[in-house]
């Protein structure tokens, strides 16, 4: 007997709605800036992927720095990953 595994495609939305619904901290890379990541946990998103993160944390990959942001929106054009974070 063997045990297959199935895989089913996961859509992108359903995965940010995940991290919405567990709230999950997650950090975003950014499409222009490759040295700078933002961190945080999402509390809302649209269609076009745009998000609005509460503690939102600026981390800077150069100098290992980190800056409290709060409250913040990320344009979607902006985000080329998402990725979660173990708290």
């Amino acid at each position: 007997m063997s045990s297959k595994v199935q895989k089913i495609m996961v859509q992108p939305i359903n995965l940010i709605f995940r991290y919405l619904q567990n709230k999950s901290r997650v950090q975003i890379w950014l499409f222009d800036k490759t040295d700078m990541r933002i961190e945080g946990q999402i509390i809302g998103f649209d269609e076009f992927m745009n998000l609005v993160l509460e503690d939102g944390e600026e981390i800077d990959t150069k100098n290992n720095t980190r800056i409290k942001i709060g409250r913040l929106m990320l344009k979607g054009d902006n985000i080329t990953l998402i990725q979660g974070v173990e708290n």
